[in-house]
């Protein structure tokens, strides 16, 4: 079982801090592990198997597949990307930065509120929660989104939905849109999903953050 966590680590593109630093345990005892010089705890594997998502099975035995299949995953990838077996994609709290222009700027000075293992997707960078009803049913309040950070608004893919933060009046507004191009000069014109949200056309140069949307996550609730 020892050997089998590097290689959910090396699947999950975890580093050695970042699943230790999961497992709540220090870097040398993950090294321990992963080298069978110590055994994995049931509170650690019970992490593997019900937060990271591991087939019981596989860890167990090697039977079967690394992971188990997960649902209610809708992807934006573009027909160009290159798919990643497995990745673990940080989930990160707006409430808990300072807003996206920080937060693109260096995630390392932020922790993430957890990772979300996801197979078969092009790179991500991370994954917020979504907050209003803008682009409903497609997405809403409470999915995840998943995306991929843009340095450079000029490669924007016309027509894909992005995550953006927008600079009004000084106080920052973050969205999910579809960006289309503005007939006036200078300007994007930012697309609702819904219906009863009007288009927008927004100044390029009040755009302080972007990122194109990946995939999203839709958490569904059973009472």
């Amino acid at each position: 079982m020892e050997s089998r966590v590097k290689l959910i680590r090396k699947a999950l593109s975890m580093t050695q801090e970042q699943l230790a630093q999961y497992f709540g345990i220090g870097k040398a005892a993950l090294s321990m592990i992963e080298t069978g010089k110590a055994g994995l705890s049931s509170r650690n594997r019970n992490i593997l198997v019900q937060d990271l998502n591991v087939n019981p099975e596989w860890l167990d035995g090697g039977e079967g597949e690394m992971f188990n299949a997960e649902p209610d995953l809708q992807d934006f990838s573009l027909r160009t990307d290159r798919s990643l077996p497995m990745q673990s994609v940080p989930l990160y709290s707006i409430e808990g930065t300072a807003g996206l222009v920080p937060l693109f700027a260096d995630t390392r000075q932020y922790k993430p509120v957890n990772f979300i293992h996801i197979p078969n997707l092009p790179k991500c960078d991370g994954a917020i929660y979504v907050v209003g009803d803008s682009m409903y049913p497609l997405l809403k309040s409470g999915d995840i989104v998943l995306y991929k950070q843009l340095h450079d608004i000029r490669d924007i893919f016309w027509g894909d939905m992005y995550l953006l933060s927008i600079d009004i009046d000084g106080e920052e507004y973050i969205t999910v849109k579809y960006v289309q191009k503005s007939e006036r000069e200078g300007y994007v014109k930012l697309v609702s999903q819904n219906p009863h949200h009007a288009d927008k056309d927004v100044e390029m140069s009040r755009i302080r953050a972007i990122a194109l949307v990946k995939a999203s996550i839709r958490m569904n609730s059973i009472r």
